[in-house]
Formats: C-alpha cells, sequence, structure tokens
C-alpha cells in the first residue's frame, strides 16, 4: 500500500504551452534522481492529460506549491482537463527557459527538460533535467527552505498539511 510512504510533499506539474494548451495536475510522486546536473523524476499515469502533454512536448516544470493554495491544489488534484484551471488562481507567466508556462504564485518553479521516460506498473516515471529554475527569495534564504512559509504536505485523499517550523539538528 502506497499509502504507508505518506505524508508526501505535493508539487503541482505543469505541462503544455503557454497561450495555448496548458494543465497542471497535482502530483506527490516527484523526487530528486541527481544534484549535477540537476535532475529530477515525477510519476504520471497515462491517462492523464498532463502525460499527453509531456509527452507530445518534451517538458514540463515542477511548481510548488504552499498552503495558501491548498484550494486551487485540490481542484488540479482531483478534476481532469484544461477546463478546471478555471477554477483556479493560478497565474501563468513566460518561463525562463522553456515554453511550459510557470506559476507565477508559487514558492518555485523548475522548468525540465525531459530526458528520459520509464512504464513502471501503471505509471511512466518522466526523467527531466532542471535546465532553469526561480523562487520566492523569502521561502529559501540562504538556499534553505524556510519552514514557516507553508510548504504544503499531502496526508490523505482530501487531507493535507503545512511543514512545521520544528527544527531538530542532528548532534555529531
Amino acid at each position: 500500500m502506497y499509502r504507508l510512504l505518506y505524508p508526501l510533499r505535493t508539487y503541482l506539474i505543469v505541462s503544455g504551452r503557454f497561450g495555448e494548451e496548458v494543465n497542471v495536475m497535482a502530483a506527490d510522486w516527484v523526487t530528486v534522481v541527481s544534484a549535477k546536473p540537476f535532475i529530477v523524476a515525477v510519476s504520471i499515469a497515462p491517462t492523464r492529460y498532463t502525460y499527453h502533454l509531456v509527452k507530445k512536448y518534451r517538458e514540463f516544470v515542477i511548481s510548488v506549491p504552499s498552503i495558501d493554495m491548498v484550494n486551487d491544489v485540490w481542484i488540479v488534484g482531483s478534476e481532469k482537463g484544461p477546463e478546471k484551471l478555471k477554477k483556479t488562481k493560478f497565474e501563468f507567466v513566460h518561463a525562463l527557459k522553456t515554453m511550459t508556462p510557470i506559476i507565477k504564485n508559487a514558492l518555485a518553479n523548475l522548468e525540465c527538460k525531459v530526458i528520459g521516460e520509464h512504464p513502471y506498473g501503471d505509471h511512466v516515471l518522466f526523467v527531466g533535467e532542471v535546465v532553469a529554475y526561480s523562487y520566492r527569495e523569502d521561502a529559501f534564504r540562504g538556499g534553505e527552505p524556510q519552514l514557516g512559509i507553508g510548504f504544503l504536505a499531502h496526508i490523505a485523499y482530501d487531507k493535507f498539511t503545512t511543514i512545521s517550523k520544528e527544527i531538530i539538528t542532528v548532534k555529531r
């Protein structure tokens, strides 16, 4: 049962082309694959509209939502197709190096070019090299996430939480 790994951070996967066809889906199954070069992976079901756009354009954006965006995250995570975006408050702007738009009100945006895809069970793992990124300075001071900013984590179907400000430093 995959829920034994929860809570997991929740991300938004943006796909498509700015001003043309755009979609956003919520995704918990996102991971870093390499630091140098910066490579990430996201698992997407072939039944999702996002899957078809990533296959078509060979790029995607990982947007980091805050707890303030939880209602929009719920909409894009529970409804299908691009029409759902009309119900959200996402503000799309041009990305730095991809044709896929970024979400202006996200805490961070990572622009990715697909460098691999691997089917596993009922999902496909898209591997992307991060070619550009942007972030809110108040959310990542000194290269570290500021926990009080409201990073979003998914607990179960319709339950979310934010990451606590409590920090534990390991004694060496």
